[in-house]
């Protein structure tokens, strides 16, 4: 299902009109939502899609982190960051970030603050196996659109209407999508690994 929607801003109302005319379309469960640190979108999908599970970008997360740190202490502040986001499980990502508040926390606790406050939605990966993790952990399938769209646009100034913009978003939607031929690595046994995290919900999809 390919849908595009335009909006001057986003914000909890935007997107529950969104997944609500996205479930009046036909969507009728989402497994789980990877989505960027936008306000209200968690809020929004759960109360459209109440069983999904939402994951959190890192990459947003760690990009937003790094711009409120000093630059001379980048480089070792994310660092750190990583061995809390690329752990092997839950509990030992959740020391690291002990450990990363002990050692920043009086200097960034904004940052710190941000990973505590998020952090059920940004370490909801680590209950999967790596093939689901490297699916879910981030959202830049989608913010290669993005840049795509940003291609288009940036040469043409300003559009008459909003439709002619919409029109030209759909088209580069359309020519974008002969190039998403690569097949997910290990797909299938991921299909099989989500069959098995959510039971029932997959299984008219799977009849042999």
């Amino acid at each position: 299902m390919l849908g595009l929607y335009l909006s001057e801003s986003e914000g909890t109302n935007f997107w529950l009109q969104v997944l609500t005319d996205l479930n009046n379309r036909g969507v009728r469960d989402i497994l789980i939502a990877s989505v960027d640190g936008l306000k209200g979108f968690p809020e929004a999908i759960n109360a459209i899609f109440p069983k999904t599970e939402v994951q959190l970008c890192i990459v947003h997360q760690i990009r937003n982190s790094i711009k409120y740190v000093a630059s001379k202490e980048q480089k070792e502040f994310a660092k750190d960051l990583k061995l809390i986001y690329q752990a092997p499980t839950k509990e030992l990502a959740e020391e690291e970030l002990v450990k990363l508040e002990k050692k920043w926390g009086k200097k960034y606790p904004i940052v710190i603050n941000s990973w505590q406050s998020k952090w059920d939605n940004l370490s909801l990966y680590f209950k999967y196996p790596e093939d689901i993790r490297r699916i879910i952990y981030t959202t830049n399938i989608i913010e290669s659109v993005h840049r795509q769209f940003r291609r288009l646009t940036k040469t043409k100034g300003a559009f008459p209407s909003e439709t002619s913009l919409t029109k030209l978003l759909y088209l580069g939607i359309q020519n974008a999508q002969k190039k998403w031929t690569r097949p997910i690595r290990n797909w299938s046994l991921t299909l099989s690994q989500l069959a098995i995290f959510f039971e029932g919900r997959l299984d008219k999809y799977l009849e042999v």
